[in-house]
């Protein structure tokens, strides 16, 4: 009798471990941080295919978008704050918001945003844009180059993508890298768009690789202008990055697939 007694309770322990652990692990996802993968270019060269990041809850309240499976706890968004130009945002993507996009914040509610000849401009004025000393990565299983003309041997005999590389400033001083590869792509001359109240325009870094702000929301596709309800959170680092070459069943590539470099940077 005493032997089943303590087996009961030793199992009942370990259901009550369970559930706190679950219910950790959902606090933790709701309110705190939660991971998020990179599985598109068009935020290169701040992040590539196969980052791993985790996403701030905090910096822009909670809404149902914030939780597991859009649980519907309270109406609208709890503790609101507005993004700045140039945060890099995780947000439910137009118009289902079923799927989890990354942007950086480009214009808030009332700016006005052209894009002429490849160059942003907000209300009016140019957004600073130099050139700088191309971006450079390793062409991998999950990082392929555009175009060949942009492809090269290295040092090492491995081949390389290299792309042309801006650092572009907004007004608020925020300054980050973007690419420009092509010239004459679609994005490159837009029509004026006014931001309206409550959304954001939102442009990928990698801008030919970007289907962002600059053209209508289409299912699976492009966003349009984004809601600031559909806000998820803020990127705030980087904890792991693999090139795509490991295979599961051959652990030790999960080492060797791995980019070290890229763990640890914040945004």
């Amino acid at each position: 009798m005493a032997r089943e007694k303590a087996e009961r309770s030793e199992t009942w322990d370990f259901v009550t471990f369970l559930v706190k652990l679950a219910l950790f692990i959902l606090i933790l996802r709701s309110f705190f941080v939660s991971p998020f993968n990179i599985p598109s270019e068009s935020m290169q060269p701040r992040l590539v295919v196969g980052d791993y990041l985790l996403v701030a809850k905090w910096p822009y309240g909670f809404s149902k978008y914030s939780l597991p499976f859009n649980i519907s706890l309270f109406p609208g968004r709890m503790l609101p704050n507005s993004p700045e130009p140039g945060d890099v945002v995780v947000f439910k993507a137009p118009p289902s918001a079923r799927d989890d996009y990354i942007k950086r914040v480009i214009a808030l509610s009332g700016d006005i945003v052209q894009v002429s000849d490849g160059v942003v401009s907000i209300n009016g004025e140019a957004v600073e844009r130099q050139r700088i000393l191309d971006f450079e990565h390793p062409v991998t299983p999950n990082s392929p180059c555009y175009r060949d003309e942009f492809q090269s041997t290295s040092k090492n005999g491995g081949s390389v993508c290299r792309y042309p590389q801006f650092q572009e400033t907004l007004p608020n001083g925020v300054s980050y890298r973007i690419l420009d590869i092509f010239e004459n792509s679609e994005g490159d001359d837009t029509q004026a768009f006014v931001v309206p109240d409550g959304y954001m325009f939102l442009m990928g870094d990698n801008r030919d690789r970007s289907a962002d702000s600059r053209f209508p929301a289409e299912e699976g596709q492009a966003i349009g202008m984004v809601p600031q309800e559909n806000l998820v959170g803020r990127a705030l680092v980087s904890v792991f990055s693999t090139d795509g070459s490991a295979d599961w069943y051959k652990p030790w590539t999960w080492f060797t697939a791995s980019r070290w470099e890229r763990i640890g940077d914040g945004f």
